[in-house]
């Protein structure tokens, strides 16, 4: 896989290539509008033209089609081990296409058969994989053939008998209207006059062992309502956008220094109409239910219109920027969420036709919100109308998923990525999309992903197990839309140590600006389903994200993988009664809200709801209406999604360490953690602590970045929330005490089972408290030198011998006085008291 560069370089190459694609639309140059792609790919065959002349044949530079059977061919060119269409080899490598100024795309209308004729050029491109606007000409548009309007079609079956053409149009009549192969490169085509938009249609493909192949269209741009399985004949699109203010400041920001909070959401399971059971009853009258391996649906779809108006204001209302739509591409099955694919240029059906789904994303962007789509360019489901064995053997694919049971794409195929390139480039262009989700990473990057028996690994021309051919293929999407749509996100569900994944392909990564921290979702969800005695243990858990949370740009995911399958959904997961599961679904939603990174919640998290997700029938809204808990949780995500957009400390320096730090990580003895956040104004930091303990504590010293006055500003505790209301109120003055290595702390209260914010609002107001006066201590008294033994002789001799008995008497008095007064006095005082009763003693005797 290649081995990373040291941290600190790759971090800064990292944040550098980032900005650099991400605010590509802030430099010098002007923003470039969605048509600069389509002037940009318009003569893209130009700088290709001398390679192709070196190798293609000398016939006419393009092949009209027509209603006639089709002529004799020659047998395309084989490899040794698979089909393949007849491309030229040995040829120059496709040469990369020039960016054009920004043109004004043509206005829709219907094309003449002429300018959708297949040249030399756009065969040579498609089998280098570089034909990026492949959907201009494949597929089926509408044009005219002279005064004859109709339709033409063009798909991609090399290495097979025939190709004709059947639909409603013509009985579903096998030999009615036949293809014409283009002479290099596999491509069938065929005008077929009086088709109307809105009629089915299908080719069959008669292999070369005879069999006849009903498929749909690869390029199809609708798709016959399930459960059908026919490709539609869609007119041009004419839908007007109204959304030129929202792309104009998609260009113009750094969509890395902006808030990033994705509601992931299933269309078909967001809402429905009504909860009634869809379909025929078993013979006991009875629908298959939960336990069934295909549960009845519950309710009727949404229609895009019906989510335009319900989904997008309640998703501005809760104070999430972005949605994340699992694919809306054809599928065939409800139960695959959308995630295997039969109609890959074809929004699905089931809720709406094309402009439905562009009145949806319009709607988003007039509320400000942004469009995210999950892409499966992995793998396509095995049905047989889909890519699964196109031409009777495998073309689009190589091999199948071992777990899974898909069809994995061959990327070494230029025509696939063409097709996929193509696509992706398609839904950005035509839908005004604002970012890609690519599904399953992990799976593409290695060649036995999921093989477990040793004997069946495969390894690389380089001896390990990376997919080069995948990895190729992924650098060439994200530069394709860095180059055409620098302002659009790219993101990989990628879960693991492949480097450099967020870094640019010119340094080695794989091009994306995000990837999802699928590390940081399995630890923190197996922290917090920990019971509270054995947390401390567990705390490493809460904190080891910090020590990579920088090497990519993270993306924290609390997805729909992690509420289904028997995995329980959030609040299941967490331990204690009612109050306690709330309170730590709370806490989660706090930490991953305070975390670095963006965020992503699935539907149905902001809710609590206890059942897994069910993609067959309605989130239970009515959870919200009819108990307060559930009605708590809700207010409290509303806040907290605001709040986050509110503060830019959360969310301006994100993916980068000046945007964090630790004040202490290891009170794991109290399952408390305390950090910082940080924009670029010094003046936004906030604190964070989150207590993930249930026992309240009075007086927690915590450090301070700085010293000041620090106010309280978010409480997951609140009252109104569902907490027990252990708020720090007023001003929390900060002391110059040493904490955990900072000069200054704070003491506070810490709530049960919650985390709270403070903000600096001013200088500290603590004073410290004056020292205690020192008394001024007298000078003693001067004491007389001590006598000699011989004088104090020579004076009892001469006192007894001069003094009378008045003296005596006097002397008795003052001995008495001193004893009183030395009783209190210091040692020198009585050393003094005790030579003038010597004295007197003498005198008396």
């Amino acid at each position: 896989m290649g081995k990373p560069s040291k941290r600190s370089s790759a971090a800064s190459k990292k944040l550098a290539a980032s900005r650099k694609r991400a605010s590509a639309a802030s430099a010098a140059k002007p923003a470039k509008p969605v048509a600069s792609f389509a002037a940009a790919k318009k003569d893209e065959v130009d700088k290709a033209t001398e390679a192709a002349k070196l190798t293609a044949e000398p016939k006419s530079a393009s092949v009209s089609a027509s209603a006639e059977a089709p002529a004799e061919k020659p047998a395309p060119a084989k490899p040794a081990e698979k089909p393949a269409p007849a491309t030229p080899a040995p040829a120059p490598k496709a040469v990369k296409p020039a960016a054009k100024k920004p043109a004004k795309p043509k206005a829709p209308g219907i094309a003449q058969e002429a300018d959708l004729e297949l040249t030399n050029d756009d065969l040579y491109l498609m089998a280098a994989g570089k034909w990026y606007r492949s959907y201009d000409k494949l597929g089926a548009h509408p044009c005219k053939q002279g005064r004859t309007t109709g339709y033409r079609f063009a798909v991609w079956a090399p290495d097979v008998r025939s190709v004709h053409v059947v639909g409603d149009f013509n009985g579903w009549d096998v030999h009615a209207n036949p293809m014409r192969e283009t002479e290099t490169g596999g491509v069938w085509c065929a005008f077929v006059p009086g088709i109307e938009a809105g009629q089915l249609y299908k080719y069959v493909i008669e292999t070369n062992n005879g069999e006849l192949l009903y498929k749909a269209d690869p390029y199809g741009f609708a798709s016959e309502k399930i459960p059908g399985t026919a490709s539609v004949a869609a007119a041009n699109p004419k839908y007007v956008w109204g959304d030129v203010a929202w792309m104009k400041r998609r260009h113009a920001v750094n969509h890395m220094h902006e808030p990033l909070n994705i509601y992931e959401v299933h269309l078909g399971s967001w809402k429905r109409h009504g909860d009634a059971p869809q379909g025929d009853p078993r013979p006991d009258g009875t629908y298959p239910g939960p336990g069934d391996p295909f549960p009845a649906q519950r309710g009727e779809f949404y229609s895009y219109d019906d989510l335009a108006s319900e989904l997008v204001p309640y998703v501005k209302k809760m104070g999430y920027t972005h949605i994340e739509v699992l694919p809306v591409m054809e599928h065939p099955f409800d139960g695959s969420w959308g995630y295997q694919v039969t109609g890959y240029f074809a929004p699905t059906s089931r809720y709406g036709d094309a402009e439905g789904l562009m009145r949806l994303v319009d709607a988003c962007h007039e509320a400000g919100i942004g469009v995210i789509l999950d892409w499966v360019p992995g793998g396509f489901c095995a049905d047989a109308q889909g890519l699964a064995t196109f031409n009777g053997q495998m073309l689009y694919e190589h091999e199948i998923h071992p777990n899974w049971g898909t069809h994995k794409f061959d990327f070494s195929r230029g025509e696939v990525r063409t097709f996929l390139v193509s696509n992706v480039l398609y839904w950005l262009e035509r839908f005004h999309v604002d970012g890609i989700r690519m599904d399953g990473v992990s799976s593409m990057l290695y060649l036995n992903f999921g093989v477990d028996n040793p004997a069946d690994k495969k390894f690389n021309e380089k001896g390990t197990e990376e997919d080069l051919d995948a990895s190729a293929f992924i650098r060439q999407v994200n530069s394709a839309v860095g180059e055409y749509f620098p302002d659009v996100m790219m993101m990989a569900e990628e879960s693991t140590a492949w480097p450099l994944v967020t870094y640019p392909p010119e340094d080695g990564g794989l091009g994306f600006h995000y990837k999802w921290d699928m590390g940081w979702m399995n630890d923190t969800l197996h922290y917090m389903q920990t019971d509270f005695p054995w947390r401390p243990g567990n705390h490493g858990m809460l904190t080891f994200s910090l020590m990579y949370a920088f090497n990519e740009n993270f993306i924290l995911p609390l997805s729909h993988d992690e509420v289904v399958s028997g995995k329980c959904s959030l609040i299941t997961r967490m331990p204690g009664d009612q109050w306690r599961q709330f309170a730590g679904l709370r806490a989660l939603a706090f930490y991953q809200m305070t975390h670095p990174g963006g965020k992503l919640n699935f539907m149905g998290n902001e809710i609590g709801q206890y059942i897994e997700w069910r993609y067959y029938e309605s989130l239970q809204w009515f959870l919200t209406e009819q108990y307060e808990p559930h009605r708590n949780h809700q207010r409290f995500i509303e806040a907290l999604n605001n709040f986050y957009l509110e503060h830019k400390a959360l969310w301006e320096e994100s993916y980068e360490w000046g945007g964090f730090e630790w004040l202490d990580a290891d009170d794991s003895e109290h399952s408390i953690i305390t950090f910082v956040r940080r924009g670029k104004n010094p003046e936004d930091e906030l604190m964070v602590l989150i207590n993930f303990d249930v026992n309240y504590r009075a007086s927690y010293r915590v450090p301070v970045p700085r010293e000041g006055d620090w106010r309280e500003i978010f409480n997951s505790d609140a009252v109104e929330f569902g907490g027990s209301g252990k708020l720090n109120e007023g001003v929390l003055s900060s002391r110059p005490e040493d904490c955990h290595g900072f000069d200054n702390s704070v003491l506070l209260n810490v709530p049960p089972l919650a985390g709270a914010i403070f903000k600096r609002v001013g200088p500290s107001s603590y004073v410290p408290p004056k020292p205690p006066e020192e008394k001024i201590a007298k000078p003693a008294p001067r004491r007389r030198a001590a006598a000699s033994p011989a004088a104090k002789s020579r004076k009892k001799v001469a006192g007894t011998a001069a003094k009378p008995a008045s003296v005596t008497a006097s002397a008795a008095g003052a001995t008495h006085a001193s004893k009183k007064q030395a009783a209190g006095k210091s040692s020198v005082k009585k050393s003094s008291a005790a030579g003038k009763t010597s004295g007197a003693s003498s005198l008396k005797a």
